[in-house]
């Protein structure tokens, strides 16, 4: 399984928000969509940054409410891991855990593809081990 399968998996558009937008509107595009975090880009297709839950919730911790009329440029993360289509689940899994972060967007050619969160790698990670554990029961099966 590569992030290029996961993408494929996911379907649909890539969520991004300008990085002068402000960080309420940031908060409803995650309500609304029902994700963690966002790419920061201009254009949709380039990255400026990265900002999710985390980031809101330690810059209300920091600052107190004013921070939601602030651009998500001045809360966000701007050294963004990324990875490219075809790299393994299990080096997706070993960044996500090294670098304590749960979103990575998927980058080819310089351009955004997607984004893979944790929840994307573990939903399937699960579905590759079901499939060991039936091919596993079934072989067994046969053997006996």
């Amino acid at each position: 399984m590569r992030a290029i399968d996961i993408l494929r998996a996911k379907g649909g558009a890539t969520v991004t928000i300008p990085p002068d937008a402000d960080v309420r509107t940031l908060l409803d595009l995650l309500a609304e969509h029902r994700i963690g975090a966002v790419v920061l880009s201009p254009d949709g297709t380039t990255i400026a940054g990265i900002v999710s839950e985390r980031d809101v919730v330690r810059a209300l911790a920091a600052s107190g409410p004013g921070v939601l009329d602030q651009q998500v440029s001045s809360i966000c993360s701007p050294e963004v891991h990324t990875v490219g289509l075809g790299v393994h689940i299990d080096a997706l899994m070993r960044l996500m855990t090294d670098q304590r972060i749960r979103h990575i967007p998927v980058v080819a050619d310089g351009t955004l593809q997607g984004i893979v969160s944790i929840g994307d790698v573990v939903k399937h990670r699960i579905v590759e081990l079901e499939g060991e554990r039936a091919a596993l029961s079934d072989y067994i099966s046969a053997s006996g």
